[in-house]
């Protein structure tokens, strides 16, 4: 199933930046931190980049080792800029795993985090051809 397209909207009303997100039936927003001008009423937008990321590694996680009826009880995922620069920007990541697993299914876990769809997008060729409507 191919991800379903996002819609922002914002508007001259108050807040500023305030800024309504849709993806099919759910909808949430962003802002900008007050100290940027913003009201702080929703994560920034490259806030929403970081929780992408850790969402879609910890439910990569769950469903591999619900595949392998590993005993994996919970995971938690940490994600933040650890550089951040005009040519280059490293994200650091930190997996919590939950549950009596053994070293080896720990190790195979850490490798299928690098599989999860968001952290393949990011470490790949993108391109974004803008238009206008």
């Amino acid at each position: 199933m191919s991800a379903r397209p996002a819609h922002a909207r914002i508007g001259e009303t108050y807040p500023p930046y305030a800024t309504q997100l849709v993806v099919g039936a759910h909808h949430w927003v962003a802002d900008e931190p007050a100290d940027l001008g913003g009201t702080d009423s929703g994560p920034a937008p490259d806030e929403v980049l970081l929780a992408a990321l850790a969402s879609c590694t910890a439910i990569t996680l769950r469903m591999y080792a619900q595949r392998k009826q590993w005993p994996l009880d919970g995971v938690e995922v940490d994600v933040a800029y650890a550089e951040r620069g005009k040519d280059r920007t490293v994200l650091q990541r930190t997996v919590h795993l939950h549950g009596p697993l053994d070293d080896t299914q720990r190790e195979r876990l850490l490798q299928v985090a690098n599989a999860c769809p968001v952290h393949k997008i990011l470490t790949g060729q993108v391109e974004v051809p803008t238009a206008l409507a």
